[in-house]
């Protein structure tokens, strides 16, 4: 099978290429995969740069001890492990191969294994790229907003970040909610978040929310550009603050300092909550019903073949993708 491997550390274009490889093994628990689609999301493009220097330690010194990225999928059952019941070969399914461990099979090739429990069945109206761009994203804007902010009618809710993958989500599943949306976006993004259904939008490049006077019940930080402590100086009184490591566009190098002060402040008298994106067949079922119903959409920037899957991670990497990068896979 065609597969794109990475072969160490650096730039998309100079350390990604097409090889062929041997396809997977299906376990017991597990599918065989003909992947249609795949995206980018925030761990891949940090595994391909290795930065910060300190995450090799766990994926591994001089390059990743597993070369094929990619978790989130959408795609054609070939096969199924012996313990596998509710899904057959032809069923077309999207969910996520990740397993929680460095040895997960990658998404950026042809064919793929993923954990059964982890797909469903692709909603008939979703093509294929839509659906492997919901899944990561739209879980964890999902998670954030329902369980996390505990958002409901009267609501209020800001969304720093609100372009991209997880904030198009998040805005789109707090009004759902009944909340009042503030997004948080630039100049070019603004006319998209306000048709994704926000009732205000700050333009970041004019205004400054942490300085403005309005409070919010819950904030959603997907950017993370401001100190936590400027940050909550917009939420209100026993508000919820929820940094999004997921999300995060801005790059680790900012994110993860300003992700342990929100945890040390979590600690103290304010509200701080994480959320981990949790792929199985509940949330993927919350996650599919507002998209196959057309409440809520995914939004794909730009979609590349899986030849030029380098050019898809330098995209995401440039950090103005607004909504989601897809790869298609012939």
């Amino acid at each position: 099978m065609i597969a794109v491997i990475q072969e160490g550390y650096g730039a998309p274009e100079r350390v990604l290429r097409t090889a062929e490889r041997e396809p997977p093994r299906c376990g017991d628990d597990d599918a065989l995969v003909r992947v249609r689609a795949t995206c980018v999301n925030t761990p891949d493009w940090i595994t391909v740069t290795g930065t910060p220097y300190v995450l090799r330690v766990q994926t591994g010194l001089r390059g990743p001890r597993t070369p094929v990225r990619g978790t989130d999928l959408a795609g054609v059952v070939e096969d199924v492990g012996r313990s596998v019941t509710d899904l057959a070969p032809g069923d077309e399914v999207f969910g996520s191969a990740w397993t929680g461990s460095l040895a997960t099979v990658g998404t950026y090739a042809e064919l793929t294994t993923a954990p059964a429990a982890q797909l469903l069945e692709k909603p008939a109206s979703l093509t294929f790229e839509e659906a492997a761009g919901s899944v990561m994203s739209g879980v964890t804007a999902l998670l954030a907003m329902r369980d996390a902010g505990r958002v409901g009618p009267g609501t209020s809710v800001l969304v720093n970040g609100a372009s991209g993958g997880v904030g198009t989500f998040a805005v789109q599943f707090a009004k759902q909610l009944g909340a009042e949306v503030t997004g948080v976006c630039s100049t070019r993004n603004v006319e998209l978040v306000e048709s994704l259904g926000a009732d205000a939008v700050v333009d970041y490049t004019k205004d400054d929310f942490t300085e403005g006077r309005r409070r919010y019940d819950v904030i959603l930080d997907n950017v993370l550009n401001h100190p936590p402590t400027r940050t909550v100086r917009a939420l209100a009184t026993d508000g919820i603050f929820i940094p999004s490591s997921v999300g995060n566009t801005g790059g680790l190098l900012a994110g993860l300092p300003r992700m342990a002060r929100a945890a040390v402040m979590g600690k103290g008298r304010r509200n701080v909550e994480f959320v981990t994106c949790e792929v199985n067949r509940a949330t993927l079922e919350a996650l599919a019903t507002p998209l196959e119903s057309g409440a809520a959409r995914v939004v794909i920037d730009e979609t590349y073949p899986l030849a030029d899957a380098a050019r898809a991670v330098a995209h995401m990497l440039s950090h103005r993708a607004r909504g989601k990068v897809v790869i298609a896979v012939p």
